[in-house]
C-alpha cells in the first residue's frame, strides 16, 4: 500500500557508529583521507567541452538543442554538479579557500545557475543532521508526499526534481545570504552574459537547460533516488556499484561516502576493498535507470519513502560530527 507518512526513527543515523567500528578495526583507512589532485583537471576538461558545446549548438534548432542538452549537456552538467559535491567536502585542493574559489569561478560557471556556495551550506547539514526533518533539506516535504502519487504524477516529480531541490530549502529552511553567495551570483551572471555575447541566446539557454534536464528524468539523476529512498525498510542509505560511477566522481559509493566524507570519491572503492564485511551485505544497486523505473512503476514507492528522525537538534548536533 502507498504510505501516508515517512519512516520515522528515534535512533541515530547509521554512519557515525559504523565509521567508529571500521576505524577501530582498520585504522589505516585514515591514509585514504585527503584530496585528489586529479579532480581539477577532470573539471577543466568538462568545462571546456560544455563551453565548446555552446559554440557548436548556437545555430541549431531549438528541438535539437533540447535533445542535446538532455543527452550530452545533461551528462556533462551532472559531472560538474557532482564535482561541486566533491569540492564542497574539500576534496579537490588542500586548502579550503582554493576549493571554494575553484568551485565558484570554474566548476559552477558552465551550469548557468549559481549553486556551489548555497549547495555546500545545505549539504553539510545533510551529512551532520541526516534525516532530521527541520534541517536536512535533502528530504521531501509532506506536500510532495501528498500530491505526487501514482505513476504519472511520480513521473512528473522525477522530471521536476531540480526545482524541488532549489525551492525546498528556500521555502522550508531559508538562510541569510552570505558574501560568498553574492560572489557566486555575480560571477555566474557575468559568465552568462559573456556566453550570450559570444554565442547568442541559444547558447545561454543551453547551459541551464543541460543542468535542469540532467537533474530530472536522466539516467545519472537516478542517484538522487538511489541514495536514500527506502526500497528496503530498515536501510536509509544505499550504494550503487555500476559503470556510471566513472563519470560521477564515484558518488554511487554512497554508504562509503557518508561513513567517510573525508575520503575523495576516487578512493572510496579502496575503502570497500579494505572493509568489505561492512558493505557487501548492505542493499545495493547496479543500475540507476532501474531505480528510476522501479520508483515510478512500483505503486508502493513515492516521496514518503524516506527516513526522518525525531531526535532533538541539540542531541543530533552533539552526536553527529563529520570527521
Amino acid at each position: 500500500m502507498t504510505r501516508k507518512d515517512f519512516f520515522w526513527e528515534t535512533t541515530d543515523e547509521p554512519h557515525a557508529a559504523r565509521r567508529k567500528l571500521i576505524l577501530e578495526k582498520y585504522p589505516k583507512i585514515k591514509e585514504l583521507y585527503g584530496y585528489d589532485s586529479k579532480t581539477k583537471w577532470k573539471v577543466l576538461v568538462v568545462c571546456f567541452l560544455q563551453i565548446l558545446s555552446c559554440y557548436l549548438i548556437s545555430q541549431l534548432s531549438w528541438f535539437a538543442i533540447i535533445l542535446i542538452a538532455w543527452s550530452w549537456g545533461g551528462t556533462l552538467a551532472q559531472f560538474l554538479n557532482l564535482a561541486i559535491h566533491e569540492i564542497s567536502h574539500g576534496l579537490a585542493f588542500e586548502k579550503e579557500t582554493h576549493n571554494r574559489l575553484f568551485s565558484i569561478f570554474i566548476t559552477n560557471l558552465p551550469l548557468g545557475i549559481p549553486a556551489s556556495v548555497t549547495f555546500k551550506r545545505y549539504h553539510m547539514e545533510h551529512h551532520s543532521f541526516q534525516g532530521e526533518a527541520t534541517i536536512d533539506m535533502d528530504l521531501p516535504c509532506k506536500f510532495e508526499g501528498i500530491i505526487f502519487k501514482g505513476k504519472f504524477l511520480k513521473l512528473i516529480w522525477v522530471f521536476l526534481q531540480p526545482l524541488f531541490y532549489i525551492l525546498r530549502p528556500i521555502i522550508l529552511a531559508p538562510k541569510n545570504p552570505t558574501i560568498w553567495e553574492g560572489v557566486n551570483w555575480i560571477s555566474q551572471i557575468s559568465f552568462n552574459f559573456l556566453i550570450y555575447y559570444l554565442f547568442g541566446v541559444k547558447a545561454i539557454a543551453y547551459l541551464p537547460l543541460s543542468t535542469l534536464l540532467g537533474m530530472g528524468l536522466h539516467p545519472i539523476a537516478g542517484h538522487f533516488i538511489a541514495e536514500h529512498y527506502v526500497f528496503n525498510p530498515g536501510f536509509e542509505t544505499y550504494s550503487y556499484y555500476g559503470p556510471l560511477n566513472y563519470i560521477t566522481c564515484n558518488v554511487g559509493y554512497h554508504n562509503e561516502h557518508h561513513d567517510f566524507p573525508r575520503i575523495p570519491g576516487s578512493r572510496l572503492y579502496k575503502l570497500r576493498q579494505i572493509a568489505p564485511e561492512f558493505y557487501d551485505h548492505l542493499p545495493q544497486y547496479d543500475s540507476w535507470v532501474k531505480v528510476i523505473w522501479n520508483y515510478i512503476f512500483d505503486d508502493n514507492m513515492g516521496p514518503y519513502y524516506r527516513t526522518k528522525r525525531l531526535l532533538k537538534n541539540k542531541q543530533i548536533a552533539n552526536n553527529h560530527k563529520i570527521n
